[in-house]
């Protein structure tokens, strides 16, 4: 049977989830990827796959982790451009790197995308760790609390977004460390970011 466009995007982010992780994702996780406002709204995509003869789901409830994919939609990476490095601390300046990096189609989805390593610390309790890499979505607005790579007097920094009138508050993930707020009007958001890889060392 075939699948509508969000049941393709839905199918691809979880057979891609599993090929990254080895394990299917959470509802939780589910959820927060999509912007679910609810969980029936994930058990209402995966009984339709299932249906459709695309996954399989554990019969017992507590296995969820355990659902298998029958027949996955496109798993092959794509290629976005590694932009330099941005900061999860003070900006500092990004610079053109000018190499690829493979991410998985379920970072990606519509629009443009590139890919920018981590420096600092100021976000791990958002899980993104010094010499993480992030994956971003071009685009120009941000919804108040997103993860967003922001151009401040021309040097690049990555935090959660807060716009308030005529101001605007980053604020990192970091107990301890404090957020800056700048002018609406001296802030540029290069993109909102939808990933996170990160490699053995």
């Amino acid at each position: 049977m075939k699948l509508t466009e969000k049941q393709r995007e839905f199918l691809a982010y979880v057979s891609g989830y599993i090929e990254e992780w080895g394990a299917a994702p959470t509802y939780d996780e589910i959820r927060g990827h999509f912007g679910f406002s609810s969980y029936n709204t994930v058990t209402g995509y995966l009984k339709i796959l299932e249906r459709k003869g695309y996954i399989r789901l554990p019969s017992e409830k507590s296995r969820k982790r355990a659902m298998k994919v029958l027949r996955p939609v496109e798993t092959r990476r794509f290629e976005c451009p590694l932009l330099g490095k941005v900061a999860a601390g003070r900006p500092i300046e990004a610079v053109e790197d000018m190499r690829t990096v493979e991410v998985p189609p379920a970072m990606t989805g519509r629009g443009e995308h590139f890919v920018l390593r981590v420096e600092g610390d100021s976000m791990i309790e958002d899980g993104i760790l010094d010499g993480d890499y992030i994956v971003v979505r071009k685009q120009p607005v941000a919804e108040n609390g997103e993860i967003v790579v922001a151009l401040v007097n021309n040097e690049v920094t990555v935090k959660r977004y807060y716009r308030r009138d005529d101001q605007v508050e980053l604020r990192p993930a970091h107990k301890g460390m404090r957020s800056f707020v700048v002018r609406d009007d001296s802030i540029h958001i290069e993109g909102k970011v939808v990933g996170v890889l990160r490699y053995c060392r």
